[in-house]
C-alpha cells in the first residue's frame, strides 16, 4: 500500500522560508511524475509545483519563490519555499500516480496527509 508522508511545515513570518519533504513508500509507482499541492480554507486544492520526467513546472503565483526537487534514491520529493507570503498559508500535500503531467488535483490518485504552513504578516 502506497504511503506518502509530508513533513517540514510550520509557522513563519512573511519573507521567511520552509522546506517541505515528502517520502513515498510501499508501492511501485511512476516516480517520473510527482507534485506539490495546497489547499487553503474554503478554497479548492491547487497544484503548485510538479516534477515531470525530471523537469520542474510551477504555478505562476509561486514561480521564482518555490523550488521542487526529487531524490529518487530516497523516494523523496522536496519543496523549498522562499519569500513566503501570508497568502501561502494552507495545508500542503504531495501526490503521485497520475497519467500525465497536470496541475489538476483531481487527476492525481495517491496523496499524503498534508502538512500545515502558516505565514504571518
Amino acid at each position: 500500500q502506497v504511503q506518502l508522508v509530508e513533513s517540514g511545515g510550520g509557522s513563519v513570518q512573511a519573507g521567511g522560508s520552509l522546506r517541505l519533504s515528502c517520502v513515498v513508500s510501499g508501492y511501485s509507482y511512476n516516480t517520473n511524475f510527482m507534485g506539490w499541492f495546497r489547499q487553503a480554507p474554503g478554497k479548492e486544492r491547487e497544484g503548485l509545483a510538479l516534477i515531470c520526467s525530471g523537469l520542474p513546472y510551477y504555478r505562476d503565483s509561486v514561480k521564482g519563490r518555490f523550488t521542487i526537487s526529487q531524490d529518487k534514491k530516497k523516494d523523496t520529493v522536496y519543496l523549498q519555499m522562499d519569500s513566503l507570503k501570508p497568502e501561502d498559508t494552507a495545508i500542503y500535500y504531495c501526490a503521485v500516480d497520475v497519467g500525465a503531467c497536470t496541475f489538476s488535483a483531481s487527476s492525481w490518485k495517491q496523496w499524503g496527509q498534508g502538512t500545515q504552513v502558516t505565514v504571518s504578516s
